[in-house]
């Protein structure tokens, strides 16, 4: 039985994978930092917070398989470049989005060493790539870029212990982030991700690729 660890777990993206990973039979905790996905039965787990971190790593007495790190926030919608944008937005997008992301990998590590065939999934986006930059998001697209950067030198570094990441765009999802015009909904995200985050092995580590099985432009 496969133990799979997912951030960011009480909706959306990775409400639907906890979900269907349960279903299909594995172990799954997922983490939440809301009183309602604590109501939920998910684990309390800020990712910002290194003594949360801790705390949820040394609550799980099991090695972890594949950890996808999915939690995230995209607070810069609607922002104006002429007076929005202020630091305190940067702030949060980046402690979550990518110190959030590392201070994750770091704290399961020991975790991820003691499985077979370890493997970190990192939710980025393809608002991340430079070759996609048709201005605006600059907090959400420089945070996404940012922690596409940290899976390919996580990939470099671990790969010597046998841990395989790779950073994945999960579509554009009708969801509360992706809002209502997103071109698919959550189910077809998550079974497209579920199969590449299968796929992922020490031959495509630092990989950056779609939910729908394609390669994507850094």
């Amino acid at each position: 039985m496969t133990h799979i660890v997912i951030t960011g777990a009480n909706r959306g993206i990775g409400a639907k994978l906890a979900e269907d990973y349960s279903a299909a039979g594995n172990t799954v905790t997922g983490t939440t930092r809301t009183a309602q996905g604590l109501a939920q039965g998910l684990a309390q787990l800020d990712v910002t917070d290194k003594a949360s971190q801790q705390a949820f790593a040394a609550s799980l007495s099991t090695p972890v398989d594949l950890l996808v790190c999915n939690a995230g926030v995209y607070p810069d919608k609607g922002q104006a470049l002429e007076d929005g944008y202020p630091p305190e937005m940067w702030a949060e997008a980046f402690a979550t989005n990518v110190t959030g992301v590392f201070l994750t990998v770091q704290a399961l590590l020991p975790l991820l060493k003691q499985a077979k065939a370890p493997k970190i999934a990192i939710i980025s986006s393809q608002m991340a790539s430079h070759t996609r930059a048709p201005g605006g998001s600059y907090i959400y697209r420089s945070s996404k870029a940012a922690v596409l950067n940290l899976a390919r030198n996580l990939s470099v570094d671990l790969k010597p212990s046998g841990i395989a990441v790779g950073a994945y765009h999960p579509g554009w999802v009708r969801t509360d982030m992706g809002g209502a015009s997103g071109d698919i909904d959550v189910s077809e995200s998550a079974q497209g991700l579920m199969a590449e985050f299968d796929a992922l092995n020490l031959a495509s580590t630092g990989c950056f690729r779609t939910w729908d099985g394609r390669d994507h432009a850094f």
